[in-house]
């Protein structure tokens, strides 16, 4: 790791991120990542005991944590990007402001989870959602796009999910179809994302009441988490 990698990154653990990566971006559609040729992917987990209590049903304290974690996640990349632009460098803060620049109005002009998978920090589950060896998927992601000349990790290419159907068998929306995701698979061939948020919406409902569009219990199933959760 270079001193510019090890100095960023040490900044932002020390402002609160729970996992740091660096990615080669050069292989992605320039359009895509505005022209910077690499990115910095920055994670924060949930504590335990708020996924432990999803095991039923969202809970009011799942979404307080999930607005918290998002907050925090916007507060840490637009701090590295401040600090790679103090050093020179240009650097674009993937923060929700850039929410609806993407695809579709639920997606960032650069998906976290494409930066996340170039910076070696997991790969996509079955459930679409990026899996860590260490924490699972009980995670936030952001990221950030810049030029500056930092050392990169081998990307992940393909699922480490094996055989595995846990999250399949116990989505309450059927929305994992339990095909294994690889470079290149578009995320409605292995997860029906509509069918997901319909059943989130409802699932909240019950869950505190509503007014928000989130589940967990792929999060809270997956063997990954679970193995975290059992941890001291």
């Amino acid at each position: 790791m270079s001193d510019l990698n090890e100095h960023i990154r040490e900044q932002l653990l020390d402002q609160g991120a729970d996992i740091v990566g660096f990615a080669d971006l050069s292989q992605v559609p320039p359009d895509a990542r505005a022209n910077l040729p690499r990115g910095i992917s920055v994670a924060v987990k949930y504590p335990k005991e708020i996924i432990r209590g999803i095991s039923e049903l969202p809970t009011p304290e799942y979404y307080h944590w999930y607005s918290l974690l998002n907050e925090r996640l916007d507060n840490l990349v637009a701090f590295g990007a401040k600090a790679l632009e103090e050093l020179g460098y240009q650097a674009i803060a993937q923060t929700r402001a850039h929410v609806g620049g993407g695809e579709t109005e639920y997606s960032t002009l650069l998906p976290h989870k494409t930066v996340a998978t170039r910076a070696n920090l997991g790969w996509i589950g079955k459930c679409a959602l990026l899996i860590t060896e260490k924490y699972g998927s009980m995670i936030r992601l952001s990221s950030i796009l810049t030029n500056a000349p930092l050392a990169t990790a081998e990307p992940v290419n393909r699922s480490r999910c094996g055989d595995c159907q846990k999250c399949r068998e116990a989505c309450p929306g059927r929305a994992v179809s339990g095909r294994e995701w690889q470079l290149g698979l578009a995320r409605e061939e292995f997860f029906d994302a509509p069918a997901c948020r319909k059943t989130a919406r409802e699932r909240a409902r019950i869950g505190f009441g509503g007014g928000a569009t989130i589940c967990g219990k792929c999060i809270e199933i997956c063997p990954y988490t679970r193995k975290y959760l059992q941890e001291l």
